[in-house]
């Protein structure tokens, strides 16, 4: 199982007329949260990129237990639970500056070849720097 956690700041442009951060963003932490995850492994988009390998999200799912509020620092911790194959799995959960969870959510990935368009596995790199935190 291999975690990661990255704090990122709700700003106003982010919020709604309550100063709630709009539900649709989230999905932009969970993003940040996973782009960091990987980038702290040595791993980036631009690079699975650049080696012919892109992630499209297949699934998302969100639950919101408190909303996130203008200029809060939230913690967003990002869990793989398993080694990925065709598809990568994260679960995250976002806890506000007072340490209280208010988020929970998933998303589903693919690795896709670019010059076929269809699913494949993940590049050696990328099962190498993982193994060590499924044995």
């Amino acid at each position: 199982m291999f975690h990661h956690t990255t704090k990122l700041r709700v700003r106003y442009g982010e919020t709604d007329q309550m100063g709630y951060m709009y539900y649709g963003n989230y999905a932009e932490f969970f993003e940040v949260g996973r782009v960091e995850m990987l980038r702290s492994l040595g791993l980036t988009y631009a690079g699975m990129e650049a080696s012919g390998i892109m992630m499209p999200v297949l699934e998302l799912n969100c639950k919101y237990l408190k909303p996130a509020r203008y200029d809060e620092e939230i913690t967003i911790l990002v869990t793989m639970a398993k080694m990925p194959g065709v598809k990568i799995h994260f679960k995250y959960e976002l806890y506000n500056e007072k340490e209280e969870l208010i988020h929970i959510g998933e998303t589903l990935l693919a690795f896709i070849n670019m010059k076929t368009n269809r699913p494949c596995l993940p590049s050696q790199e990328f099962i190498d720097k993982l193994k060590p935190f499924f044995e």
